[in-house]
């Protein structure tokens, strides 16, 4: 493979993670960012062994363990009654996996620091608008037609609502779902909770609360939670015409030990409403325009694989271009990496998502006492597991991988690195 030049559309996690890896194999990258600070967007997320394993691969995973919280446990319950609706531990898988909490900032920080540190070329405030060929080359048209560069491959990063994907032939339409979420990070001091799970609240599948152990953004900051509850989009306008003070006391009603959490929302301004869509586009590829990330598959984050899946998707790229003989040997190696991965989840969160955020009653029924009972019943605690981990199918052989060891990086059941230097040293 000659040495490429390459636009990567986006400088969030999938962007500046493929940036990183393509730079290193000799390629010459440029990001280019629609904001004119590149910075992060939305609360917080899970990172699972998937994406921590990328993150090694990078050697960007020490400074992560550090700044996120270990999670060992997801756990649901009815509101209402208590009743366990969802118990979901990694240990029922062997090997020591674990998920981390993170805020996006951190995650953020972490690439966007290594990106600097690299000299990495971050063009912002350009709003990519249409990519057209010239020759062999993919240029890039802003807003206003301009052209923005031209660029032996396109990367494009820049999200579920990608204008590149939208003119895309290759791309279905986005279908947008019909609930969303408030998410809000916030201080968790005088919070009690599980500082090692994912916690949630329900009301049948129209209510969802949850509190994530988020960590810090930076070292020496405070560690925060990740706190959001779950609406309909439509809803939403009624819900802040309402009042802020009505929308607590209904919280309040569900989940009291939320109390020290919603005293430091004053404003509607604290929280952000997030939208989901769902669209999977096959092949992730168009001409000279590879997609990673949201803009070639977006769901509901209700499974908790949207980042891992960018950062797989980043992996599986950068190793099929160092892999393959030329470049379109590299997109056809690249797409097939990652089918079978991205239409499994696909398909499962689809599944799954309706029976914890839709008006269906009798979905809410069978989770709460069909599901939650057969979940607790072998092999199911391990099939869950495998699911929450992303690696029900392995992603890792195709996208050049070796999952981490976790048992021998320092980390430990219930807490995690005993610090940055041992975890170094281990």
């Amino acid at each position: 493979m000659k040495t490429l030049h390459i636009g990567i559309a986006g400088a969030g996690p999938a962007g500046l993670a493929a940036a990183l890896m393509l730079s290193r194999q000799g390629h010459r990258v440029e990001i280019l960012e629609r904001f004119d600070v590149a910075s992060p967007v939305g609360s917080g997320l899970m990172l699972q062994p998937t994406g921590l394993t990328v993150l090694n691969a990078l050697g960007l995973l020490q400074p992560m363990l550090v700044l996120g919280s270990r999670i060992d446990r997801l756990y649901g319950a009815d509101a209402k009654s208590g009743r366990t609706v969802l118990d979901v531990r990694y240990n029922a898988l062997s090997g020591g996996r674990f998920g981390l909490g993170v805020q996006r900032a951190a995650l953020f920080n972490t690439l966007h620091d290594a990106a600097g540190k690299a000299g990495l070329p971050l063009r912002t405030g350009i709003a990519l608008a249409d990519v057209r060929m010239a020759g062999d080359k993919a240029v890039l048209l802003d807003a206003d037609g301009r052209e923005a560069g031209a660029y032996d491959l396109v990367i494009d990063a820049s999200g579920a609502r990608s204008a590149l994907a939208a003119g895309s032939a290759v791309a279905p339409a986005v279908s947008e779902l019909s609930y969303g979420a408030f998410w809000a990070t916030l201080d968790s001091a005088g919070l009690a909770h599980d500082r090692h799970a994912l916690v949630q609240r329900y009301d049948r599948a129209k209510v969802m609360i949850g509190i994530l152990p988020a960590g810090r953004a930076r070292e020496g900051e405070k560690e925060r939670v990740a706190f959001f509850w779950s609406l309909k989009v439509a809803d939403a306008d009624v819900v802040r015409q309402a009042g802020l003070d009505r929308w607590k006391s209904v919280l309040l009603d569900y989940w009291p030990d939320c109390a020290p959490l919603l005293e430091q929302i004053d404003d509607w301004d604290r929280l952000t409403l997030a939208r989901y869509t769902h669209r999977t586009m096959r092949p992730p590829v168009a001409g000279r325009v590879a997609f990673v990330g949201d803009s070639a598959h977006s769901t509901s984050p209700q499974l908790g694989q949207g980042a891992n899946m960018a950062l797989l998707d980043a992996a599986a790229l950068a190793h099929a271009l160092d892999t393959s003989p030329d470049l379109d040997a590299a997109l056809a190696a690249y797409a097939a990496a990652r089918r079978n991965h991205v239409a499994l989840f696909q398909l499962l969160s689809l599944f799954f998502t309706p029976f914890y955020q839709s008006d269906s009653a009798l979905l809410a029924w069978l989770r709460d006492r069909l599901v939650a009972t057969v979940a607790r019943t072998p092999p199911m605690p391990a099939l869950l597991a495998s699911i929450v981990s992303g690696t029900l199918v392995d992603p890792f052989k195709r996208t050049g991988l070796a999952e981490c060891d976790w048992q021998a990086l320092g980390v430990r059941p219930g807490g995690l690195l005993r610090s940055a230097a041992d975890a170094i040293s281990a």
